[in-house]
């Protein structure tokens, strides 16, 4: 009963049930989950170093909170250098960085956004069907927070679905791109994830849902969406602001598809590509031998020992690379 269920279950997610009266853009179920979620959110926020300012960008396809950390005073030329732009996991929001940010601030300007169609506090009010139409928003805020200059565009999970599309259309406005465990990307994810994620997206039993998360992050631990195998407890306001968004938040965006070598050979800026070494949901180390055959300049990691959740399990590090990156990006 249990396996025909969670069939049912990721037909619906993979497919998309349109259900008559439900709007066609990202929304929350209930006005209680959205205030949940917002409180977990603000307490995440609270826990990041001070935004410098913090702006809402009007596009095409609705409003995208952004919020922006100025490089260190005491080194002004990296003002000058091209800014990171920071693209979230599914169900989380810019505040997922937040273990992240103190190894990226201080070296230029840093710009994290919540994904537009997606739990957060951007509002999406037109149907984005397509990823040229995630390409088209991303355009729009890149428009207003970089005008006629480029930035290194990082995306985790889905958000580097996402910066790959954009970087793929407008390779342009990309001084470097950084995927970090793409999904839907250098290649598909197993099988059974499908069925797991569906859990995740949809709204299941805890028991259900709980399992389909350890699942998911290949741990024994207890993960929460894109966070995975990060050791996370449950009172941890990062762990329930993307708990709740999973399980209150519908997103109306649509499936990426895996970039084929054309695609690939079009990605001509410098990519860092890093994978999860003992759980993959980007492909695993066929991913990895993807990038490094078809990518016309890549640097590609797999890292010992993490899993989908690798930006929480070593974010020091991972920054302290990323830094490097960049400055051989700038050069």
């Amino acid at each position: 009963m249990l396996r025909a269920v969670v069939v049912v279950l990721a037909v619906i997610a993979l497919v998309g049930l349109v259900v008559p009266g439900e709007a066609q853009v990202g929304h929350f179920r209930t006005a209680a989950g959205r205030a949940d979620y917002l409180d977990a959110y603000e307490q995440v926020l609270q826990q990041l170093p001070a935004p410098s300012s913090t702006t809402d960008v009007p596009t095409a396809y609705g409003s995208v909170r952004v919020y922006e950390w100025s490089a260190s005073p005491s080194q002004p030329v990296a003002d000058a250098a091209p800014p990171v732009l920071l693209l979230p996991g599914r169900t989380s929001g810019a505040p997922m960085w937040r273990d992240n940010l103190p190894a990226l601030l201080g070296h230029r300007r840093v710009l994290a956004v919540d994904a537009l169609g997606d739990a957060g506090l951007s509002a999406q009010t037109v149907p984005i069907t397509s990823t040229a139409d995630q390409a088209a928003w991303l355009d729009d805020v890149l428009d207003d927070v970089s005008p006629g200059a480029p930035v290194h565009l990082v995306g985790h999970s889905f958000g580097g679905a996402t910066a790959a599309a954009y970087a793929r259309t407008r390779p342009d406005r990309v001084a470097s791109l950084a995927l970090l465990e793409p999904v839907f990307t250098l290649g598909s994810p197993p099988a059974s994830i499908y069925l797991w994620s569906a859990l995740v997206l949809l709204p299941a039993p805890r028991s259900w849902r709980d399992e389909a998360l350890r699942r998911i992050g290949g741990t024994d631990e207890e993960p929460r969406g894109d966070l995975g195998g990060r050791s996370a407890t449950a009172d941890d306001p990062l762990t329930r602001m993307i708990d709740v968004g999973a399980e209150q938040y519908t997103a109306k965006l649509p499936t990426p598809a895996v970039l084929d070598d054309t695609d690939l050979a079009r990605l001509t800026m410098p990519v860092y590509v890093a994978i999860g070494g003992a759980e993959s949901l980007a492909g695993g180390r066929a991913a990895a031998r993807t990038a490094r055959t078809h990518l016309p300049d890549p640097t590609v990691r797999v890292w010992p020992g993490t899993s989908h959740s690798l930006p929480f399990q070593v974010p020091g590090e991972l920054g302290a690379e990323l830094a490097d990156f960049w400055r051989s990006a700038d050069h």
